[in-house]
Parts: structure tokens; C-alpha cells; sequence
């Protein structure tokens, strides 16, 4: 058996190198691009945006340039679903002409496991599809079945295989991808893991709580020593004590095995493996992830992932270097072109509007006013290039990029490579945010950067 590029015999004999993760197998030199959300309604290229073309240029430099897909793209001329009501907090749609402009950026992986995935039900998820399809972009987390939804989907690349798992913990409840069950169908949607939240209260907070508890009707509510439950109408509240005053979550035991068993699957059949999620916990307002997942990170790399990408927040969050692979625990936004048209009438009635005399750009505006969308945070974020020599992350750069927040609203959320001083502050508060994990981040020439030793253990 001819044995592959940096591969011992004891990994080409059991499949599993000596820290016990899968195989990877890419090429020295190997460069992986990350970015945030991907919220766009219209190609870019063609335009050549100010300061647009470098950050192109960036993209066509790498071995795989991944970003999550925040829309759907189709033609609403000749498109046969309709706007749901039950959709992501906005209706996502691109013009098609979008899925060769994507191309032309040079993406070629994406995920789309999101909330917004089936804002226009399964048509648009299928139209989306259909559409990067014919461009030849390789996107994953979403499927006509939960096992299609949550398989890896592959990309070849001169220097080695890539897979991508894409799974999202924020999602519409009706959009949960679901397998057959004996005589029942699946069902079409996203790979989700569900999440359970509690809301984490001091100890004699939840005595008074529990004390509340106790005079509700018989069926009101329900609780033990450790927490307590109170049963509403339409869902429920959980309650715990704790240390500190915030949110907490425990993951699906089902759903996590099935994504440790697609990131297995996905690197057995491949040389890297990108494992993504899309997830708004705790809030859009934390700049730290939420309490379940630095340990869930660390699973699925000792699965056999490469890279840990999380987008959702809208915002930065920290870096963790983790057995040689990154983390990002956020990147943010990369684009945030949210001039929407056409908008379902949901959303006029969410923001008082009529559509028989507001527009759906004003509809667009109210949105972005309601959820906060105003502050500059949500305009910053970071180009990532990793390269890997020796199967580890030697060197990670951090491109700060800022999204033409001065913009009129037609305009912004157009990347670009963000000036010195405000280069700066973003890359300063990468460094705050990646501290508690242990990760250094110098600042050289504007720009970030983590160097690593691709020999060591840790």
C-alpha cells in the first residue's frame, strides 16, 4: 500500500494519530480563509466596492475560503414557495446572480445551517441550492432529511480533500431537519443541535423562586432541589443557582452524537475538516460564548476536526488555539448588504408598516433600528488566514475589516480593509477577548498574528 504525504506508518496502520484525533493529511503550506455571516442580496464583484479587490485577493490566495450563506438566492419572478410565518426575524433573499459573484469572490465552501435557511420554506432552501450547485460552490447544513442536512460535504483542493459538517443551534423550530420514522417521511431543513437554557440566578434567588413556585396552581410549574420550572402557556423557564448571574445551556445528548458521528465520517473521508455552527446564544449582546461551548469545541476536534468556525452574534468573539487546530468563537459579519426586497407581509405587520404605503426598504430600516444593528460593533470583524504546515496550525492572520458603517444605508455593510486607528481597536479587542483562552495575538503592520510551533504538543 503506497503510503500518502506526512503520514507515519503507525497513522497509515490505525487511522488515528498519537493525540488520538483522525488523520489530517494536507499538504505543507496549506491556507484556510474564514469569515463571519454573509448577509448580501446582490453580486459585489462587478461593482468594485472601495477597498473590496485586496480582500478578493485574499480569498483567491487560499487553498478554501469558507463563510456562512445568512440568505437565500433565487429569481422571486419565477419562484413557486412563499414567505413563511415562522421565519428568521427577517426575510434573507438574494438576487441570482449572487451565486457567480460568490464564485468570483472566490468562495468555495459555505455553510447554510442558519436561522434564516428556510425563511422562504423548503423552495428557497432548494432554489439556493440549486444555485450554488450550477456555480460549483460546496455548501452543507441543509438537506431534504436530517441525514442529508447533517452529512459533510467535500471540496478538492491541490494540497488535500476538505470536508465541511455545518450544524446551527439557532434555528426556527419548524426548520429542524427530521429522518424517516417508520411509515413517516423526513423531513426537509437544517442540522440543528437543540439547546436547553436556563437562566442562572443566586441561591436564595432561587429559594424566593421556588417559594413562588410552590403557591402556583398544582400544574403551574415544576422543579427539584437543583432548579426550578416554571410551566407556562407556551413554553417554559427553567432556573438554577449559580456564581454569576447569566445564561446556561445543556446540549441535545442525541443530536451531539449524530454531529460527532458526521465529523468522524467527514474526515475519514477527507484530509481537513471544517466543523461550523451558526448559534445567537447567549444574546448578540455577549462578547463571550456561551457556558457549554469551549468544552464542545474541544470534542470535536478530538472527533477529528480541523477548525471550529461559529458566526451567528453578528459580532467578535474570542480565538482558542486548541491540540494545534483554531477556534473562533465568532467572526462576526462579513456582510451585512441588508437592503432586502421583496419583504413577506409578516414582517411590514412585525414593524407597523403597511405595503400599501411603506417600501420594503423602510421595513428594512425599522428592522435593523428594532434589533440594534446600529452600533458600530456589529460593522467590524476580522478576514482569517490559517496555514497548517506538519498537519498544526503554524500561523494564523487577522485581517481587520470594517463594513462602511458612514455609509447611507443603500451602501454599508460592504467590506473593506479597515484604516490604522480603527484597524486597531478591532485587533486590540481580539486580544482582550482571546486572553482568557491563552491565546497571544501580536500586531504587526496592522495586522494580527499568532505563530505557533507546529511540533508542539499542546
Amino acid at each position: 500500500m503506497e503510503r500518502l504525504p506526512n503520514q507515519s506508518k503507525s497513522t497509515e496502520d490505525t487511522g488515528y494519530d498519537r493525540v488520538g484525533t483522525l488523520t489530517t493529511n494536507v499538504a505543507d503550506g496549506f491556507t484556510m480563509v474564514a469569515v463571519g455571516d454573509l448577509i448580501v442580496s446582490r453580486p459585489l464583484t462587478t461593482a468594485h466596492p472601495p477597498g473590496f479587490d485586496p480582500i478578493v485577493k485574499i480569498f483567491h490566495d487560499a487553498d478554501v475560503t469558507f463563510g456562512n450563506l445568512e440568505t437565500n438566492i433565487f429569481d422571486i419572478r419565477s419562484f413557486e414557495g412563499s414567505p413563511q410565518a415562522e421565519y428568521g426575524g427577517a426575510y434573507h433573499v438574494s438576487l441570482p446572480a449572487l451565486a457567480p459573484d460568490l464564485k468570483a469572490m472566490g468562495f468555495n465552501l459555505l455553510s447554510r445551517a442558519n436561522n434564516h435557511s428556510l425563511d422562504w420554506g423548503v423552495e428557497g432552501m432548494r432554489e439556493t441550492g440549486r444555485a450554488l450547485d450550477q456555480n460549483g460552490i460546496v455548501h452543507a447544513g441543509v438537506g431534504e432529511n436530517r441525514a442529508q442536512a447533517g452529512a459533510a460535504r467535500f471540496v478538492e483542493t491541490p494540497r488535500g480533500r476538505v470536508a465541511l459538517v455545518s450544524f446551527a443551534t439557532t434555528f426556527t423550530s419548524l426548520s429542524r431537519a427530521a429522518d424517516p420514522a417508520g411509515e413517516a417521511p423526513g423531513r426537509a431543513g437544517v442540522n440543528s443541535l437543540r439547546l436547553t437554557e436556563a437562566l442562572v440566578v443566586s441561591s436564595d434567588m432561587l429559594d424566593s423562586l421556588r417559594q413562588m413556585h410552590s403557591e402556583m396552581p398544582q400544574n403551574g410549574g415544576r422543579g427539584d432541589q437543583n432548579q426550578v420550572v416554571f410551566c407556562g402557556i407556551k413554553s417554559s423557564v427553567t432556573y438554577k443557582a449559580g456564581d454569576k448571574l447569566g445564561y446556561s445551556y445543556e446540549t441535545d445528548s442525541y443530536d451531539v452524537a449524530e454531529i460527532m458521528r458526521n465529523v468522524r465520517r467527514g474526515k475519514q473521508f477527507a484530509d481537513f475538516c471544517i466543523v461550523t455552527n451558526h448559534g445567537h446564544e447567549p444574546g448578540r449582546w455577549s462578547q463571550e460564548p456561551s457556558d457549554y461551548e469551549p468544552s464542545f469545541a474541544h470534542s470535536l476536534i478530538d472527533a477529528g476536526a480541523d477548525a471550529y468556525v461559529v458566526h451567528g452574534p453578528h459580532q467578535l468573539r474570542g480565538i482558542e488555539i486548541y491540540k494545534g487546530r483554531p477556534i473562533f468563537y465568532s467572526l462576526g459579519n462579513f456582510v451585512m448588504d441588508d437592503l432586502r426586497t421583496p419583504v413577506g407581509a409578516d414582517m411590514f405587520a412585525a414593524h407597523g408598516k403597511d405595503p400599501r404605503t411603506d417600501t420594503d426598504a423602510e421595513v428594512s430600516v425599522a428592522e435593523m433600528i428594532r434589533w440594534g444593528f446600529s452600533d458600530p460593533v456589529f460593522y467590524e470583524s476580522a478576514v482569517t488566514i490559517s496555514r497548517f504546515e506538519q498537519n498544526r496550525l503554524a500561523e494564523l492572520h487577522l485581517y481587520p475589516i470594517e463594513l462602511n458603517r458612514s455609509q447611507r444605508f443603500a451602501d454599508r455593510g460592504i467590506p473593506r480593509l479597515a484604516p490604522g486607528p480603527q484597524g486597531r481597536v478591532i485587533l486590540d479587542r481580539l486580544q482582550k477577548l482571546s486572553r482568557p483562552f491563552g491565546t497571544q495575538i501580536a500586531i504587526e503592520n496592522g495586522v494580527g498574528v499568532i505563530r505557533l510551533d507546529p511540533t508542539s504538543p499542546k
